[in-house]
């Protein structure tokens, strides 16, 4: 098979073979690359490497179709390293083995190797120790790319090697710069209406490769002369894409986290757009309503003692009306809790509480609160002096209920929000009581 390949090669027919317009068009240099100024724009991170005159291993991380791939084949004709590459999908030990070998040879004739390695998360842990050593005597220039983000996915010690480049989705003003050269490709405009066009911005979703895939798909389905084609029409003809949005990695973590701070932040608008961000991407409504009943006693507590039965409710009623209309619950149970007053007094006090039974040990109960049921209990005191605290006048003793020998300690601290605005004020109030 290979020696029919270079046949080919040889002969100039690779060169003729159909090439998807998205690798067309793939960039020839840094300074064509679409989105990423701050990578390879004239004061980019690459470029000053790049005039430093020494390339560093380093992890390219950021979205499908930003052009991780397309940066790592540039960097090494930039420095004249051999390019070497694997997807960590597909190789293994052995393939590993084969490229050091390579860079080892080359290393010997003065010629560096730099080594892409395209979604380097997938590899295991071992894997991974495996590039240490040709990274560190300089036989390997690594570049990694990854979708996920390297804290989780990759080994702290590959990571302290390498330095960590984050790329960003392409905005509207690059996808719609990709089209143009999409469309100075084909000679053509593509053949959508205003509303078609932007409708397949929208479908790109930040993504470089899906634009000129989708346009591609546009091209070849309305013959050159005929009128654009609208929104409705377009979307029929090239399904909807779906978002951007990986429930089991950081697309799920990342808008959970959004729609949480939303919440916690008394911004309805933004709690709705994040949580119709994840139903879209069809993130598990019954994951989300177990989220809501913790923003509920985390972020809001007792200063609306009801926002922890809304968040319920809304679980009871998406079990018992099911999707679409169960997560119109799920709606308003986040504009309850993202409008509802904020206190974590409970969660703070909990956490201190915590925090003061393991560092106190087994420190016992003072013998007046406890119950006396034998003779020789209370011979040795137990319940002794106990005040039973209704029958005094305002049904509040003042007694010490913590061990003999802590001192006096206030765990919650209700603010003066919400209903903790009164339970603020009968601790005040127990506290004038208390004293002596």
């Amino acid at each position: 098979m290979t020696n029919m390949t270079n046949l080919f090669q040889a002969a100039g027919m690779e060169a003729e073979a159909p090439r998807p317009l998205a690798d067309r068009l793939r960039p020839k240099t840094l300074r064509e690359v679409l989105g990423q100024d701050h990578l390879v724009g004239p004061d980019g991170t690459l470029t000053r490497m790049l005039r430093s005159g020494r390339v560093q291993s380093m992890i390219l991380w950021g979205p499908p179709g930003s052009g991780k791939t397309t940066v790592a084949r540039l960097l090494a004709d930039a420095t004249s390293l051999a390019f070497e590459q694997l997807s960590a999908i597909f190789s293994g030990v052995q393939d590993l083995r084969k490229v050091f070998d390579r860079a080892k040879a080359r290393r010997q004739t003065g010629k560096g190797t730099l080594l892409f390695i395209d979604e380097i998360h997938r590899f295991n842990r071992a894997q991974q120790d495996a590039f240490l050593p040709y990274m560190e005597d300089g036989t390997i220039t690594l570049v990694g790319a990854t979708t996920e983000n390297p804290s989780f996915e990759l080994n702290s010690a590959l990571l302290s090697r390498a330095v960590v480049l984050t790329f960003r989705r392409l905005d509207q003003a690059a996808l719609e710069r990709l089209l143009a050269r999409a469309e100075a490709a084909e000679g053509r405009a593509v053949p959508l209406d205003a509303d078609a066009r932007g409708a397949l911005i929208a479908m790109a979703d930040g993504d470089g490769r899906t634009v000129l895939n989708i346009s591609e798909e546009v091209f070849g389905a309305v013959a050159a002369g005929v009128p654009p084609i609208g929104r409705e029409a377009f979307t029929g003809l090239v399904q909807r894409r779906a978002p951007l949005y990986d429930k089991s990695r950081d697309g799920h973590y990342n808008l959970i986290s959004a729609l949480h701070k939303s919440v916690r932040g008394s911004d309805p608008d933004a709690a709705l757009y994040w949580l119709a961000r994840m139903l879209d991407g069809g993130e598990d409504r019954l994951y989300i309503a177990r989220r809501l009943v913790r923003m509920a006693i985390e972020d809001i507590g007792l200063a609306d003692p009801h926002a922890v039965v809304q968040a319920l409710a809304a679980k009871d009623v998406f079990d018992f009306l099911g999707s679409p209309e169960g997560e119109l619950a799920l709606a308003e149970a986040v504009l309850y809790l993202a409008t509802a007053p904020k206190s974590n007094a409970a969660y703070a006090a909990f956490g201190k509480a915590m925090r003061a039974a393991k560092e106190g040990g087994s420190l016992a109960p003072p013998k007046h609160i406890l119950n006396a049921p034998t003779r020789l209990m209370r011979e040795e005191g137990y319940g002794a002096g106990y005040a039973y605290d209704h029958a005094t006048p305002e049904a509040f003793s003042g007694q010490n209920y913590l061990p003999e020998g802590m001192p006096r300690r206030q765990f919650y601290d209700p603010p003066g929000r919400g209903f903790e605005a009164e339970i603020k004020k009968r601790l005040e109030h127990w506290a004038k009581l208390r004293k002596p």
